[in-house]
């Protein structure tokens, strides 16, 4: 069977520009639930048109064909916004979901229509050539997921509760299929590097002294743990001074009544902390084969959230009273690339050098051919 081409999904995802244009122009898009049943419409005909002529023997090509679509969509609506461009998505952004006009709903619209453009289809590039997209994957699964838990539950707690529309149940098959999509792509065999058993079970026998990079990396875990609970207290509204005078002098955007940052800064704390607490654990104890890939899931989530939180905390959409303070910017702008560089790190080294990662059978039989 001939593998289906990655460029098919290019010409599918151009197409967004004309239709945007078009639907723009209609009039019986100015009521809610007509934007929502046309939105729905739109989506159910792009699968059909994707899978009715394609020959993918993965279903995964279909879902990247589409969100490859959405994903020029946000591109359109973030320019729109920004005043680059006109008359494409206007009538979305009134009766659809107004809340992507804050400097959040931007800066997740950027995203999206650049890392995850990109990464459909550097994947469907990968599927049409029969090569294994597991690392893509996982790290878009990370980046997407983060992205809408933050967006979603940040739309319906903050000052935008009360504008929710229709269209705003749109995104929810967004937050189910990217749930179906890990469960496919972490069932998808894991391919560890050819490494001799002796290599193993030298790099597993090493205390964390001999292994200077695993040591920095903990150093990291170390501020970044202390980071997370701190920003979290801060957002909790914590009356120490010390979270006092971060929240008015640092970044007063964690104030912002949208919700998307208090939202943020507690699913670092409730989910991102854990992590960096189970990296201790994974960088002290050989043959934790979990590392390499939840590295890679949690380098995504944290790539997407400092984006669009730092992104946001700077943009002109957001009152002045929220922004980065001029005299703190450097030390702030420091602080949030360090955090997102760390877990990057940790990725690249789990990726690079996984045989202290191996399985620790592997330890065991070179143990006893000893």
């Amino acid at each position: 069977m001939r593998p289906p081409s990655a460029w098919p999904a290019v010409a599918l995802s151009l197409f967004a520009l004309p239709i945007s244009y078009a639907l723009n122009s209609l009039a019986a898009l100015e009521h809610s639930w007509a934007v929502a049943l046309v939105g729905a419409l739109v989506l159910l005909g792009l699968f059909a048109v994707v899978y009715l002529p394609s020959q993918s023997e993965d279903p995964l090509f279909y879902v990247f064909m589409v969100f490859s679509f959405t994903s020029v969509i946000d591109t359109i609506i973030a320019l729109e916004e920004e005043g680059y461009i006109g008359g494409f998505m206007e009538f979305y952004m009134n009766e659809g979901e107004p809340y992507l006009r804050t400097a959040y709903g931007i800066m997740i619209c950027y995203w999206d229509g650049v890392v995850h453009y990109g990464l459909y289809l550097m994947m469907i590039t990968a599927i049409s050539q029969r090569k294994s997209y597991r690392n893509f994957g996982l790290y878009w699964i990370g980046s997407l997921t983060m992205s809408l838990v933050v967006f979603l539950l940040g739309n319906i707690v903050g000052k935008y509760g009360s504008e929710i529309r229709p269209a705003f149940l749109l995104n929810f098959p967004y937050l189910l299929i990217p749930i179906w999509a890990a469960r496919r792509i972490f069932s998808q065999p894991k391919t560890w590097p050819l490494l001799m058993e002796d290599k193993v079970f030298e790099e597993q026998n090493k205390s964390l002294l001999r292994r200077p990079l695993d040591l920095g990396l903990v150093g990291f875990l170390l501020l970044a743990a202390a980071f997370t609970l701190f920003r979290g207290l801060v957002v909790l509204d914590c009356s120490a001074d010390t979270c006092f005078n971060y929240v008015y002098q640092q970044e007063p955007y964690l104030r912002d009544p949208v919700a998307y940052p208090k939202v943020q800064m507690l699913v670092f704390l409730f989910y991102l902390l854990p992590y960096f607490c189970l990296c201790f654990y994974g960088l002290f104890r050989p043959g934790c084969t979990w590392m390499p890939d939840w590295a890679l899931v949690f380098a995504g989530a944290v790539a997407q959230a400092q984006f669009s939180h730092v992104g946001s905390s700077l943009h002109h959409h957001t009152p002045y009273p929220y922004r980065t303070p001029e005299d703190a910017w450097w030390p702030v702008m420091i602080s949030n690339v360090a955090y997102a560089m760390g877990p990057h790190l940790l990725a690249y080294r789990c990726l690079r050098s996984p045989a202290f990662f191996c399985p620790a059978a592997s330890r065991d039989e070179d143990k006893k051919k000893q």
